[in-house]
């Protein structure tokens, strides 16, 4: 991916703020599932909904929800693991997805989950180029430096060097 498809991918899922309001209905049909409690169920869902916000960062993503329990997550690019993509039949039907990122060493607990957007692809494929290590810029401290291949050139040449000397000396009386 190069700088310019990172900047117009950045743009749009820094765009996203809150989840599509396809994630309410998506709501409101699970809780019917529940039958007679559905509107014990529907009613903490629904307060989810109203109060669900996402904030993609240079450094970060931030997610939150709660009216009278507020519940604020923070994840930096650098501490994702993997990135998951799921949706359900009724999610699919909706158009919607959950895209789950993973941390390491927290368990189910360190996992930061967007649901409900319709962008999940793009944000998908954001995620995985930060984690990555693709910058839009490029760093200007690194300019000048010698590539990879260069470097690994210059391994490989030391090494026949090296190799050519311990040939030399072992066939030396």
């Amino acid at each position: 991916m190069n700088a310019a498809d990172l900047a117009v991918l950045e743009h749009r899922v820094h765009a996203i703020t809150r989840p599509e309001r396809e994630l309410l209905w998506f709501y409101v049909l699970s809780s019917f599932m529940a039958l007679c409690a559905a509107p014990l169920v529907l009613l903490p869902l629904l307060f989810r909904y109203e109060t669900l916000w996402y904030r993609f960062t240079s450094s970060g993503i931030a997610t939150g929800y709660g009216f009278f329990f507020r519940r604020e997550q923070q994840l930096t690019y650098a501490r994702m693991q993997d990135i998951h993509f799921s949706q359900n039949i009724l999610e699919r039907w909706l158009g919607i997805g959950t895209v789950t990122v993973q941390t390491a060493g927290a368990g189910g607990a360190g996992n930061l989950t967007i649901v409900g957007v319709r962008e999940f692809e793009a944000i998908r494929d954001y995620l995985y180029a930060k984690m990555r290590g693709v910058h839009a810029e490029p760093d200007a401290h690194l300019e000048g430096a010698p590539t990879t291949d260069a470097v690994l050139t210059d391994i490989r040449d030391a090494l026949r060097d090296a190799a050519a000397a311990l040939a030399a000396s072992k066939g030396a009386p």
